[in-house]
């Protein structure tokens, strides 16, 4: 269908500055504390341990470990699973004559029910990344209201339940670990904010955005050149406090920076030589953004000591005040705005896309016949999926509100490792089920590159604690039961198959 094709425009550079634009986002301003510290708690629960170390050692741990210093490696790691993967995304996303999410060439090439687990599971990776990044601009406004001497009070500006509890800058208790009275009201209210914003249609333009990709690269580089002069090498000892098990969990969470990069590989259609320039793009995308977050974790953890960042939302811009407040520190304190300021704007840039994306995925749900039809209803005015926008708002507004960030960020990231394992497994069905289906690109080296994904998309997994399986089993339960009960006899083709045995 040549009428509905895209324009095949895009080389490899375009490619890359795509990737990079959407992986350089806030990741590495939040999620980088608690993957390097891990989180901590009074007593040993089997809940709390990493799987992998449940398994292997078969015993209870007092929480998630950290990477320590060895988070660089995480990182590298990381880098290299999400290069597997994104050739495995991008040979699935090629035999689709149009650009879409995977739910929407899943649905096309592997049927409906593996097609309704991925919608489901985009539904907590969107609604987790964002939940995450929101508690990550709260922690964020807070140090900016601190840079100009203000102090809000902690119970509005911190999330009910804090698993390690709440300490100052000083180590004095302000909350012990547990819930507590009290709500996050910056992270619920960006998250309303966009909402009205995406409701009434405002979106940004390519210029925007790509001036917020600046911004956020030059926050990077100026926490990296400047907090390179204060490095204290003797933070770097031990390097793997954890071993490679703090590593390999230490990479689970820092996953959540890599969220999106699988963004190059949906653009396969209007790739000008989609063999040579997608994994060229793919893989220096990787390599960009590798560089700039291994060059933020090695000073950052020459900053400060290591364990000091449990539960630490805002863990690169609080190193930077308390070297401002240290003797000779002084000329950090405009370093530390610039980093703020370059990190919100970073955040409110990546909940806006990845907001817009989940509800696009409830509409595209709803459309389908998958989830009721309320929510792929237009507004008369704004002509934008209204109540999808608004249900996805609240769905992530309250949680980040209530919930502290490694909670939210392990949600987030063993989504998305599913959803990369369930791509994976497609490549490999579909090399046998229909072979002869054309495609624009084909992951090189046989079934080999598919089977690692799967293999070390599963190890990730297997680094996140059991309390985290455990919810994410129930978000799976949940949404089969919705599936077989209702949608599975309203979707698309369920239909189309009750009229054929009534007129059959």
């Amino acid at each position: 269908m040549p009428e509905h094709a895209l324009k095949k425009t895009l080389g490899p550079v375009s490619l890359t500055a795509l990737g990079v634009g959407a992986v350089i986002g806030s990741g590495i301003f939040t999620v980088i504390g608690t993957a390097i510290a891990g989180e901590k708690f009074d007593t040993s629960s089997i809940l709390n341990t990493p799987l992998l170390d449940f398994l292997i050692h078969h015993q209870a741990l007092i929480g998630r470990p950290g990477a320590g210093p060895a988070i660089a490696v995480s990182i590298v790691l990381v880098a290299l699973v999400c290069a597997l993967t994104g050739l495995c995304y991008a040979e699935l996303a090629s035999m689709i004559p149009i650009a879409g999410s995977a739910y929407t060439y899943t649905y096309a090439t592997l049927g409906e029910l593996v097609a309704w687990i991925i919608g489901w599971d985009l539904i907590l990776e969107y609604a987790g990344s964002n939940m995450t990044v929101s508690v990550g601009f709260a922690a964020h406004m807070v140090d900016l209201l601190d840079w100009f001497g203000l102090h809000p009070p902690a119970t509005w500006i911190s999330p009910a339940y804090l698993p390690t509890g709440l300490q100052d800058l000083q180590g004095n208790v302000i909350y012990n670990p547990g819930w507590h009275f009290g709500f996050n009201i910056p992270a619920f209210l960006i998250v309303m904010l966009i909402t009205v914003v995406l409701v009434r249609g405002i979106r940004e333009s390519a210029k925007a955005n790509n001036t917020m990709v600046m911004l956020k690269i030059v926050a990077i580089l100026a926490f990296v050149i400047a907090g390179a002069h204060f490095i204290k090498p003797a933070y770097y000892h031990p390097y793997y406090p954890n071993g490679w098990s703090g590593v390999l969990t230490g990479g689970s969470i820092i996953f959540f920076t890599y969220i999106g990069f699988d963004s190059v590989s949906t653009a396969a259609e209007e790739c000008n030589r989609p063999q040579r320039d997608l994994p060229i793009g793919i893989i220096a995308t990787l390599i960009v953004c590798s560089l700039l977050y291994v060059a933020v974790a090695v000073v950052l953890t020459g900053l400060v000591p290591w364990h000091s960042m449990v539960d630490d939302a805002a863990p690169v811009v609080n190193a930077l005040k308390k070297l401002s407040l240290a003797p000779g520190g002084h000329s950090l304190h405009w370093v530390r705005l610039v980093v703020l300021c370059g990190a919100m704007l970073g955040m409110i840039s990546s909940i806006l896309v990845f907001q817009m994306g989940q509800s696009r995925v409830w509409f595209a749900m709803s459309r389908d016949g998958l989830l009721p039809g309320v929510f792929s209803r237009v507004h008369s005015n704004f002509r934008t999926p209204a109540i999808a926008t608004w249900v996805a708002g609240f769905v992530v507004g309250i949680p980040g509100g209530l919930f502290d960030i490694g909670t939210l960020a392990d949600l987030s990231n063993i989504g998305t490792l599913f959803a990369f394992v369930l791509v994976s497994i497609g490549v490999l069905i579909l090399r046998i089920r229909d072979p002869q289906r054309k495609r624009s690109f084909r992951v090189p080296g046989g079934p080999i590159i598919p089977v690692l994904s799967i293999v070390f998309c599963g190890l990730l997994m297997a680094g996140l604690p059991i309390i985290t399986w455990s919810r994410f089993v129930i978000w799976l339960v949940i949404g089969l039961a919705i599936y077989f009960g209702y949608s599975r006899h309203r979707s698309e083709f369920g239909s189309k198959n009750a009229r054929n045995r009534v007129n059959g």
